[in-house]
């Protein structure tokens, strides 16, 4: 499991096909806080990615298991539900 300590403020966090997902603001807990302005139509708060999610920390990015178009669906709101459970 990744260390998340490794995890800094303004990290691109990326897909396992490389494709930017968005922007570090910080670590909460075992999960990390993305920029409100990585959060699509939703900008009005933040979305996070649970450590379970994350496979390395190399230089300045962060690197998803999961490609790019399924991560964003695998965002979480700030209680720990994904996004796909508001949707329905």
């Amino acid at each position: 499991m990744t260390d998340l300590s490794q995890i800094k403020e303004h990290m691109e966090i990326i897909g396992a096909d490389g494709v930017h997902i968005g922007t570090v603001d910080k670590v909460e807990g075992d999960r990390i806080k993305m920029t409100k302005a990585d959060s699509g139509s939703h900008s009005d708060h933040h979305h996070y990615f649970s450590r379970g999610l994350v496979v390395a920390v190399e230089g300045n990015q962060v690197r998803l298991s999961a490609a790019g178009a399924a991560a964003v669906l695998l965002e979480e709101e700030e209680g720990g539900e994904a996004l796909s459970d508001k949707a329905s």
